[in-house]
């Protein structure tokens, strides 16, 4: 049962880590599952079973949200933009209280809850000062643009597994968020179809961009281990601030232009339901222990 409450939790971070403005580390802490992910990242090569083992079914449903992702949501917010939007809202906020467990009251001062304020306010100047992503750049498979991917996968990275960073947004800003998102659809669409020639020309991009992105979560996740050994109240501060800021960030990113009466009056069960099951999914893991490599 915990296997496939894991694989539903991995399709969730994995959704967030497309929709730009919605962060998948968020998501992470939200479901309660951040420090376990954490640890597992950082120890894969001293306990490389156990940590293969946890980390499996989340990695399993990151694939089917980012596969699924691609085909749907894009689909989802042009037709029902707030409700979908609204959703993810609830997701985060649903995961708050389990945020809140995780930190020592008696630790809390005014240096630890300025950091929290400091990266709420970072992350809502960062969204109200955006500047529009350039334009959409065109990956054909060569040995500049397999480079290029392993740098673009690393800073996509260590931006989505930051609580409140989008690393889709990055992604938006540096020009490669469209690109990137048609050769995920180019290469599932040739799975369907067998086509070879269409899997291997995607497969050029795609690979070194994957490269990439294992790498920047190695490396950033061994910066949030230092930080949540050597100063957890202070840095669960500040994951608070980023997580309180995101769903301000999600609704700034909203279409209200196409919002329709019957949208408006489903958004708040959207809401309901994303938040009953980030409660949910974190509720389940704290009762399981959160499993630790």
């Amino acid at each position: 049962m915990k296997f496939i409450l894991d694989i539903l939790r991995g399709i969730v971070i994995g959704l967030a880590n497309i929709i730009p403005g919605v962060s998948g580390g968020t998501m992470m802490v939200s479901m309660g599952i951040y420090d376990t992910i954490i640890y597992c990242i950082t120890h894969v090569f001293k306990q490389l079973v156990k940590s293969i083992k946890i980390l499996l079914p989340y990695l399993i449903g990151m694939l089917l949200g980012i596969g699924g992702g691609a085909l749907v949501l894009s689909y989802l917010f042009k037709a029902y933009n707030l409700p979908t939007n609204t959703a993810f809202i609830g997701l985060i906020l649903g995961g708050i209280p389990a945020i809140a467990k995780h930190m020592d009251k008696k630790k809390l001062n005014k240096f630890t809850i300025g950091i929290g304020i400091l990266f709420f306010a970072l992350i809502i100047a960062m969204q109200a000062l955006k500047v529009q992503g350039g334009a959409s750049r065109v990956l054909t498979p060569s040995v500049f643009t397999m480079i290029l991917m392993v740098f673009v996968g690393a800073i996509a990275s260590s931006t989505m597994i930051i609580p409140g960073v989008s690393g889709s947004m990055v992604m938006v800003l540096l020009g490669f968020y469209d690109s990137l998102l048609g050769s995920v659809s180019k290469f599932i669409n040739a799975l369907k179809s067998f086509d070879f020639a269409m899997l291997v020309q995607e497969g050029l991009i795609l690979l070194p961009f994957a490269i990439g992105v294992i790498l920047g979560i190695f490396f950033v996740s061994k910066l949030i281990e230092y930080l949540l050994k050597n100063h957890f109240t202070a840095t669960y501060c500040g994951i608070l601030g980023l997580v309180l800021a995101s769903p301000i960030v999600v609704l700034l990113n909203a279409n209200f232009a196409s919002v329709t009466l019957w949208q408006g009056i489903v958004s708040p069960i959207t809401l309901a339901i994303g938040y009953f099951i980030a409660k949910k999914l974190a509720d389940e893991d704290s009762h399981t222990g959160g499993e630790a490599a």
